[in-house]
C-alpha cells in the first residue's frame, strides 16, 4: 500500500510540474496588463453609477444608451440595444419579468410639531435615491398622512393578528421578505430600518425587492409604499414611539408602475468561426461596485482586446467575444431564451459581478467560483492557473470557492450549458446594496486587476487551439489529482468508504471531457490516469462503502425538468409553499435540480447533492419535489 501511495503522489507531482508553463499565458497576461487605462475604466464605471444609481427604467434607458455607444466606439461589431418586456407578466425560465417603474420625486417626513429639524426628513429620493424602495407605490398628489406602527414581532403568524391597514409599518428585518403578509393586513406601506451594516449610520440600505412572492413587481404585485431609513433616523424613531406612543409621518411619492422594457445591451469582437466566449454583468443597480465596477471592467477589457486586434497586436482570436451587460437574472434570462444557437455556441463564460475594493482594506482581494459538480469544466482550473499568473505580478492574494448561487452563474447548468466561473470580492466596509456604495469607495488598482483577469481569460479561451488545449488538459488533470486526494482526505477523517473519492474521479472526468468543446478531441489516456489515481486513494483508504438503503420512494421516481434555470416559486405566495423555500438562491433545491436530468431517480441525485454541498443535509428532497410535481414545475418520469 505504502508502494502504491509513493507511485500516486509522484505521478501527481510529474504531472503537476509538466503543466507548470502555458503556451503564450504569461505573456499574454503582461501584454494585456500593460495596455489595461484603469483611469478610463474608473471615468466609465463614474458614468455608468450616474444613471443606474436612481434605478428606474428611464434611467436604465439610459445607462444601455451610453453603453451601446461605448462599445461602438471601441470598435466592436453589432452592438445592439435590445428591449426585454418589462411587462410583470412574461416568464424566461420560471422567472416573470418585472414591471416597469419610474419615479420622479418622492418625500417622507413627520407630521407631528416638535421634531428636531435633523430629522423632520426621514427620506428625500432626490438625495438620496436609495431612500425609496425600488417599485415602491405611488400617494396623491398632495400625499398621504399615516400612522407609523412598529413590527416587533415579525413572525407572520402575529402579522396576522395586527391592524395594519392604512399604516406604515416599521420593520427590523428588509420588509421584502414579509410584503406578502404586509399586504394580506391591508398595510400602507413598510419604512425599513434593516442595514447590512449598521455602523453605516447614515447610510440607507436599498429595497430593490417589492413582489409580494419573490424578488421583483409583478401585475400580481400590490402596490405599497417602501421607504428605507438610516440607523440614526431608525433610533430617534424608535425612541419617539416609545416616548409618545404613536407618530404620524407624510408620504408624498409621484411614482408609476406600467407595462414597459427591460434595456440591454450586447455586442461583439469577431473570431475566425461562430463559437463565442461571453464575458458578462449586470447593469440596473444603485452601487458603484454593485455593480457599475463590473459593468466597467468588461467595458476596458473589451476596449482594450478589440484594440490590439485592430492593430495586429494580437491575431484574432478563432472565437468571438461577446460583451453583454443587462439586469441581472431577469434580462440574461431573456437573452438566453432568445438566442439558444449563440448559446450552444458558447463555449465559456465570465460573470463579473463583483465590487473592485481597497487594497488596504481586509477582504477585498478576489475569490474566483468555480462552476457547479454536475457541469464540472476546464474553466475553472484555467482560471485558478490565470490568477497563479496575474496575481503575483500586483502583490495581491486570491481564493477560490465552490459554486454559489445568487447571479448569473446560472449559465453553466446543464439545460445551459456555458461553463462560467466568478470572480467575486467585498468592499472592506460592507456597502452591499447601501447608499453609501460610491465611487469614491472603487479603488482604480482593483478595477484593472478585473478587466485585465476578463480580457485575459476571454481572450485566452477564445484563441485556444489544439496545443493550448493539450496545455488544458493537463491543468485539467492537475486540478483533478488534488480534487481526489481533497476527497481520500475528507474520508479518512471522516471515517467513511471510497464513495466520495469514486465521485471526485467521476466529476474531474467530466472536467476533462468537457476540453472536448475546444478541439473536438477526447482525453482517454488523462482519464485513464486519473481513474487510476483514485483507485489508488480507494486503495489506501483500506475500506469498502457500507450498503446503505436507498429511499425507496426516491429510488422510484425520476425528475425531468421542463425549463431552464431556478423555480423561484413567485406565482405562490409563502405560506401556501408547505414550508419549502424559494429555489431562487437556496443552494440544497438549486443543487438537486440542476442533477435532474430525466434520468437518474431521486435517490441517486440526493446522494450527488450530498456529495457537492459536503455534508449530510436534512432538507426533504422528496417532499420538495413531489410539491414542485403537484404545482406543474417538473415532470415525473414513469
Amino acid at each position: 500500500m505504502q508502494k502504491a501511495w509513493t507511485r500516486s503522489l509522484l505521478l501527481a507531482a510529474a504531472a503537476l510540474a509538466a503543466a507548470e508553463e502555458s503556451p503564450k499565458l504569461p505573456a499574454l497576461v503582461d501584454q494585456l496588463r500593460r495596455q489595461v487605462q484603469p483611469a478610463r475604466a474608473m471615468d466609465r464605471m463614474r458614468r455608468v453609477y450616474s444613471t443606474d444609481r436612481w434605478f428606474t427604467f428611464s434611467k436604465f434607458q439610459e445607462t444601455a444608451g451610453y453603453l451601446q455607444r461605448t462599445l461602438a466606439e471601441a470598435g466592436l461589431r453589432d452592438a445592439e440595444l435590445i428591449q426585454a418586456p418589462a411587462d410583470g407578466v412574461t416568464q424566461f425560465g420560471y422567472w416573470t419579468m418585472p414591471m416597469a417603474w419610474d419615479v420622479k420625486q418622492a418625500r417622507l417626513e413627520i407630521a407631528e410639531p416638535g421634531a428636531p429639524e435633523e430629522f423632520r426628513v426621514l427620506a428625500d429620493y432626490q438625495k438620496t435615491p436609495a431612500s425609496l424602495g425600488m417599485w415602491s407605490g405611488p400617494t396623491p398628489p398632495s400625499g398621504i398622512v399615516a400612522e407609523v406602527v412598529e413590527l416587533k414581532d415579525e413572525n407572520p403568524a402575529t402579522i396576522e393578528k395586527l391592524d395594519l391597514k392604512g399604516k406604515l409599518v416599521l420593520t427590523r428585518q428588509n420588509p421584502a421578505n414579509i410584503k406578502w403578509a404586509l399586504a394580506k393586513q391591508g398595510a400602507l406601506g413598510a419604512i425599513n430600518t434593516f442595514t447590512e451594516n449598521p455602523e453605516l449610520r447614515d447610510g440607507r440600505q436599498w429595497i430593490n425587492s417589492w413582489g409580494d412572492n419573490g424578488w421583483a413587481f409583478t401585475r400580481a404585485s400590490t402596490p405599497m409604499l417602501s421607504f428605507s431609513i438610516t440607523p440614526r433616523q431608525a433610533e430617534f424613531v424608535r425612541r419617539r414611539l416609545a416616548w409618545r406612543g404613536s407618530l404620524r409621518v407624510k408620504a408624498q411619492v409621484d411614482s408609476r408602475l406600467y407595462a414597459g422594457s427591460y434595456p440591454y445591451v450586447t455586442a461583439l469582437i469577431p473570431g475566425t468561426t461562430g463559437e463565442e466566449v461571453l464575458l458578462l454583468g449586470h447593469t440596473s443597480e444603485q452601487g458603484a461596485h454593485d455593480n457599475a465596477t463590473g459593468v466597467a471592467a468588461i467595458l476596458e477589457a473589451a476596449s482594450t482586446i478589440q484594440a490590439l486586434v485592430a492593430s495586429g497586436k494580437l491575431p484574432r482570436p478563432r472565437r468571438g467575444i461577446r460583451v453583454l451587460l443587462m439586469g441581472e437574472m431577469y434580462a440574461s434570462m431573456h437573452y438566453v431564451a432568445k438566442n439558444p444557437e449563440r448559446i450552444r455556441r458558447t463555449v465559456a463564460a465570465m460573470c463579473l459581478d463583483t465590487p473592485a475594493g481597497f487594497y488596504n482594506l481586509a477582504g477585498t482581494e478576489y475569490t474566483f467560483h468555480m462552476n457547479p459538480h454536475v457541469a464540472k469544466s476546464y474553466t475553472d482550473a484555467f482560471v485558478l492557473k490565470l490568477a497563479e499568473a496575474y496575481f503575483p505580478m500586483v502583490k495581491r492574494p486570491w481564493h477560490w470557492q465552490e459554486y454559489r448561487s445568487g447571479t448569473d452563474t446560472y449559465l453553466s447548468e446543464p439545460m445551459i450549458g456555458v461553463p462560467t466561473v466568478w470572480p467575486y470580492s467585498g468592499t472592506g466596509v460592507h456597502t452591499h446594496h447601501n447608499s453609501e456604495d460610491k465611487p469614491e469607495t472603487v479603488d482604480e488598482r482593483s478595477l484593472r486587476d478585473l478587466a485585465v483577469v476578463g480580457a485575459s481569460y476571454a481572450y485566452y479561451l477564445a484563441a485556444a487551439g489544439e496545443r493550448e488545449a493539450d496545455w488544458l488538459a493537463e491543468i485539467t488533470l492537475n486540478r483533478g489529482y488534488e480534487q481526489v486526494l481533497h476527497a481520500a482526505a475528507v474520508a479518512l477523517d471522516r471515517g467513511e468508504g471510497p464513495e466520495r473519492i469514486a465521485y471526485a474521479v467521476d466529476r474531474e472526468t467530466a472536467a476533462l471531457a468537457s476540453i472536448r468543446r475546444l478541439d473536438g478531441r477526447d482525453r482517454p489516456k488523462q482519464m485513464e490516469r486519473l481513474r487510476r489515481f483514485g483507485d489508488e486513494q480507494i486503495a489506501r483508504l483500506g475500506r469498502t462503502a457500507a450498503p446503505s438503503a436507498a429511499d425507496r420512494e426516491a429510488s422510484g421516481i425520476v425528475v425531468k425538468r421542463k425549463r431552464t434555470g431556478t423555480i423561484p416559486l413567485d406565482e405562490i405566495r409563502p405560506d401556501q409553499r408547505e414550508g419549502y423555500p424559494s429555489g431562487a438562491w437556496a443552494a440544497e433545491p438549486i443543487t438537486a435540480l440542476y442533477w435532474c436530468d430525466g434520468r437518474r431517480n431521486l435517490a441517486e441525485v440526493i446522494r450527488l447533492t450530498r456529495l457537492e454541498l459536503g455534508a449530510r443535509t436534512e432538507f426533504d428532497f422528496v417532499g420538495y419535489f413531489k410539491f414542485l410535481q403537484r404545482r406543474g414545475y417538473v415532470g415525473f418520469v414513469k
